[in-house]
């Protein structure tokens, strides 16, 4: 009998943490796609190593808001949402399922522990986001395809022509959909091992705010922190993906390939300061958007509790 109650009640709690994630995912990227594709473009650029040509000459961004307004002159309004359809695609299901593997790797990784501690955190963290960067990586090929296409919006090819062309001509594996992998899983591991263990460790530390606006701003700060020091730490490994699955600088050439390759050569032709192209735009998005992440989900995860108890 006793078994018989557990099982309902598993799936029930599975059924919250995915309907919840895949809220959380789907809300963050509708807001915050567009500094996405900033970082996008600001990663994928580079001048050609020991020649001396200017920014205006090779048609270059000099930064974040240079990006924006040539962006909206050349592209039009709309272009700031391109490559977004992938990402709507893939991150309600990649949201859900890295919160509800998070969940589940808690319990593997707290070792006999009645309660999780920081390095349960970390390396649940750490394992979902590995799970999630198998299952996105194909997305994130088609999606910083769309995101370098400097196209008026209205002549910009469709995200199913794109994905087509590049299983037609690059095939499915390593050098087509799945290009860039590694780099990927170093990527999205690095951030949720930063993510999720401080943000669960910090707040566990912080008392419990008296109001519920005073603890809806507190969790908001620890999840603005959380995704800010996550996407330092991994923006190294963002760049190598985005040179690897972005356009290669010589046309049917292959440059970019394995991610401490591609690391080994930014930091070569273009110093230590390449590795962390697209910070700012990154930040900005990351920070607040992982903010917002959290607290959709824990606010999705209470109302689902609420409507479908155990």
């Amino acid at each position: 009998m006793t078994e018989e109650k557990k099982k309902p009640n598993y799936l029930k709690a599975a059924v919250r943490q995915i309907g919840a994630g895949g809220s959380a995912g789907f809300v963050e990227v509708c807001i915050m796609h567009p500094l996405d594709l900033i970082k996008t473009r600001l990663q994928v650029q580079r001048l050609p190593p020991g020649k001396v040509v200017s920014r205006t000459e090779m048609n270059l961004y000099s930064g974040i808001g240079d990006c924006f307004r040539k962006m909206y002159q050349s592209e039009g309004f709309f272009s700031f949402w391109k490559g977004v359809f992938p990402p709507i695609l893939a991150e309600t299901p990649k949201r859900a399922v890295k919160f509800f593997t998070f969940e589940q790797y808690q319990q593997f990784f707290r070792f006999g522990s009645p309660v999780s501690t920081p390095v349960t955190f970390c390396l649940a963290g750490l394992f979902a986001g590995i799970t999630e960067a198998i299952l996105v990586n194909p997305f994130e090929v088609v999606k910083v395809t769309l995101q370098v296409n400097r196209s008026q919006t209205t002549q910009s090819p469709s995200t199913w022509s794109v994905t087509r062309e590049i299983v037609r001509t690059q095939g499915l594996g390593l050098n087509g959909l799945m290009k860039g992998l590694t780099a990927t899983i170093a990527r999205n591991g690095a951030f949720n091992m930063v993510y999720f263990g401080f943000y669960h460790s910090v707040k566990g530390l912080i008392p419990q705010a008296k109001g519920s606006w005073q603890e809806f701003f507190k969790n908001c700060g620890v999840g603005f922190v959380s995704g800010t020091l996550a996407s330092c730490v991994n923006i190294p490994f963002d760049v190598a993906k985005s040179r690897i699955q972005g356009p290669q600088p010589t046309p049917g050439v292959i440059t970019y390939k394995g991610t401490l390759r591609t690391m080994g050569m930014v930091y070569s032709q273009e110093g230590f300061r390449a590795l962390y192209k697209g910070l700012l735009p990154k930040v900005m998005r990351l920070g607040p958007g992982g903010a917002i992440m959290l607290i959709v989900y824990e606010h999705a995860h209470a109302y689902l509790t609420e409507v479908f108890p155990d």
